[in-house]
């Protein structure tokens, strides 16, 4: 990591879970100085780097960065007592999956920008993939947050919230799929006579040396399996289990749009409670 990198000073996390946490851990790993950081948790557990606090109050000046780090169904919990402690210089990073830009803009009609932030949890060990999108965030806003999520891993900008909701499909929720496959992967080496302990780390390195010989070759996963599976060999037979009448692209493609349609359903419950909280204020 560049040693110019730099969070602004200070930098809020409200919230931070696993995705926060993992980017905490993704940027102390990779050297950054996380001294400007304060965590506001009501549980008070230590963010290790941050200072941490249990309350709003207790945060400090208002901040330059504020990283939306809870649940999205906390988000009008949270909103009305967090918008009095931000400024028209803050720039609000959001990584509340399904809640789109315009509903996070209702809640803080004050700061200076809003940026959405899907990662995956692999940005703990700076191999993650982001997926970005704002409307009114400017150049320089645009080049800090690129530049504070490109430290973790591939980073992209996304011209509207489909493809973004996309990434967060595939990207943020495929990180479970694939921990899946590798966990049945291992089960099926413990039902062929391997202990448990090799089982799991042959099905690890497994994927791990296929996804990494794919990025450090560009090779397609379909070369791949040419230079694997030998016609009539062992490879191919088991193939034809999952490319038996597309069972396999079917399964993922229904697991993805699972995915998809709760973020649709977080995207509209939140719409609702802007337009619930619009109609009290009227």
């Amino acid at each position: 990591m560049s040693g110019t990198l730099q969070l602004p000073a200070p930098t809020w996390f409200i919230g931070c879970g696993n995705l926060g946490g993992a980017i905490v851990d993704g940027w102390r790993a990779g050297g950054m100085d996380l001294g400007p950081v304060t965590v506001i948790r009501p549980s008070g557990k230590q963010v290790e780097g941050t200072r941490t606090v249990t309350r709003l109050a207790d945060a400090g000046p208002p901040p330059k960065l504020a990283v939306l780090g809870f649940k999205p169904q906390k988000l009008d919990e949270v909103a009305p007592g967090l918008r009095q402690h931000l400024s028209a210089k803050t720039v609000v990073v959001s990584l509340l999956v399904g809640v789109e830009a315009a509903s996070i803009r209702q809640r803080f009609p004050g700061v200076q920008a809003i940026v959405r932030a899907l990662p995956n949890i692999p940005v703990a060990v700076r191999r993650g993939v982001t997926g970005l999108y704002s409307v009114d965030a400017d150049q320089g806003v645009r080049q800090l947050v690129n530049d504070l999520f490109s430290a973790l891993g591939f980073t992209m900008w996304m011209t509207d919230e489909v493809k973004l909701a996309a990434v967060g499909s595939v990207a943020g929720a495929g990180t479970a799929y694939v921990a899946r496959f590798i966990d049945a992967l291992s089960k099926a080496a413990v039902q062929r006579g391997l202990s448990p302990e090799i089982a799991a780390i042959i099905a690890r390195e497994t994927v791990l040396g296929t996804g990494w010989m794919a990025a450090g070759t560009g090779e397609t996963m379909d070369s791949i399996i040419r230079r694997v599976a030998s016609p009539k060999g062992t490879t191919e037979a088991g193939l034809s289990v999952l490319d038996g009448e597309g069972a396999l692209d079917d399964l993922i493609a229904a697991t993805i749009n699972a995915a998809a349609l709760r973020g649709a359903e977080l995207a509209r419950e939140a719409k609702a409670a802007s337009l619930a909280e619009e109609t009290r204020t009227a």
